[in-house]
């Protein structure tokens, strides 16, 4: 094939048009409020320290609660890419998916303070949106190839996560100036009342995440359906497709020894997304148990994070079509390695495990602590290495994986960010449940990247034949 020619085609076709394949990145933007606002910087420390009111019992449910929704995740993911990959079609099980996602990030709005009747519901709710999400994610990355040529998959992937990040600092912004109020004066940052009436006291802005989270995905992941091209549909009927996707996906598992490369990349994937995963769930909520910080403080402290993960998703995309998929994750993986250790070695009082230093001060401003300030220094690193390390991992699975297996590999893709998922939050669960403290249950973190970054070493840049 010819430079020209491969400039024009992707897999199975020609490459999109310019707005299809903005459209695909765009689906970032839209999906990307629910990490931010949900998973990490709002709900996530609110169901810890104030639906459940116990930042270490929160943490423990909390972590029960990813650890479902992994589970089941990493059972259904495989599946569901080897259906696909026999139908054509993906938006259609984009589509059913996204409704479940709405559905569940709706009913968080019942998490009333206090968990009057119970924390099941809103537990239930968590994980029907963290099910919707993550099965729609294998449809969606399984789409890029399609898109655009090999050589320019990271750029797409990486501008993807970059106005992602610029999605959920959009959607946190807006929570913080205009949905947030201070209980004693009834006004949000900028001197104005709630919108929509929130009532503070009852921690309505927090509960309102949620149906925030899908009225945003609900508006910005229309351009994918309108403007992004799909593949096209087979005439296999819904029965034998789960047929022929249980049987391909029987011979995928055991046929990995002729992917030894790619087996091998999905466990050191695995790995280390595993713990970036887990430092992007429960930081918050350490955060907050920690300094005792309320949304305002962990909204700006959201914000610079998103900035800097933002920065780092573009850096990183060029970083990935300029030297590599596998060197971006290594370089990226490294950052994390070095800002969670330095997360993990603070306290309200000691900073580097053994440091000690003045507590902070109630009533004084945001961060003017030294071991908030080593927060906050520890959590851009975080910030700058996690984009990179996801955007990067995207485009090394499409360029890694056989062109007609493209969705059933992005299903085990997802198999291997949620393979060892649902052991993490529950490890860090029982850890903090055993030691009563936060901090035990995160140093398994650092393992987990520690390990995938080792397993990476050995894997190589090449695409395999079906």
């Amino acid at each position: 094939m010819t430079e020209l020619a491969e400039e024009r085609n992707a897999v199975g076709g020609p490459v999109a048009s310019r707005a299809g394949q903005f459209s695909w990145a765009f689906f970032d933007w839209a999906n990307q409020p629910y990490f931010t606002l949900i998973t990490t910087f709002i709900f996530a420390p609110y169901f810890a320290a104030g639906f459940v009111g116990d930042p270490v019992q929160g943490q423990v449910l909390w972590g029960y609660t990813q650890s479902m929704a992994g589970l089941a995740i990493a059972i259904g993911s495989p599946l569901l890419g080897a259906v696909a990959d026999q139908t054509g079609a993906r938006k259609p099980w984009l589509g059913f998916f996204s409704l479940i996602f709405i559905v569940g990030s709706l009913f968080l709005w019942t998490a009333v303070p206090g968990a009057p009747e119970g924390p099941t519901f809103v537990m239930a709710a968590v994980v029907c949106a963290a099910l919707g999400m993550e099965f729609a994610l294998v449809f969606y990355n399984a789409m890029l190839p399609t898109l655009v040529p090999e050589k320019r998959m990271g750029t797409l992937s990486g501008f993807g996560w970059g106005i992602g990040y610029v999605g959920g600092l959009a959607a946190l912004f807006f929570v913080l100036m205009f949905l947030v109020a201070d209980v004693e004066s009834g006004v949000t940052m900028i001197g104005i009342e709630p919108l929509f009436g929130l009532d503070p006291v009852m921690r309505e802005a927090e509960r309102f995440t949620g149906p925030l989270a899908a009225l945003w995905y609900t508006l910005f992941s229309l351009p994918i359906f309108l403007l992004t091209p799909d593949t096209q549909r087979t005439p296999i009927k819904a029965r034998a497709a789960i047929t022929a996707g249980l049987a391909q996906l029987k011979a995928t598992f055991l046929k990995l020894r002729s992917y030894k490369n790619i087996g091998l990349f999905l466990v050191a994937r695995m790995t280390y997304y595993d713990g970036l995963s887990a430092i992007f769930a429960f930081g918050g909520i350490y955060a907050a148990g920690t300094f005792g910080w309320e949304i305002q403080t962990l909204g700006m402290f959201g914000i610079v994070l998103s900035i800097f993960a933002a920065l780092g998703a573009f850096l990183g995309g060029w970083m990935d079509d300029r030297f590599g998929s596998k060197r971006t994750i290594l370089v990226s993986v490294a950052g994390l390695v070095l800002g969670t250790l330095a997360s993990v070695s603070i306290t309200s009082d000691t900073i580097f495990f053994i440091y000690s230093v003045a507590p902070p001060v109630p009533g004084a401003g945001p961060f003017m602590s030294v071991g908030e300030q080593v927060y906050m220094a520890a959590g851009v690193l975080i910030g700058i290495s996690g984009g990179p390390a996801q955007a990067a991992s995207r485009t090394f699975m499409a360029r890694l994986a056989p062109s007609d297996m493209m969705t059933e590999f992005f299903g085990l893709y997802a198999l291997s960010g949620k393979a060892t998922s649902f052991v993490a939050p529950f490890v860090i669960a029982l850890a903090t449940a055993a030691a009563n403290s936060q901090r035990a249950g995160l140093f398994v973190v650092v393992a987990f990247l520690l390990v995938g970054f080792l397993l990476l070493l050995p894997v190589r840049e090449e695409r395999v034949s079906a």
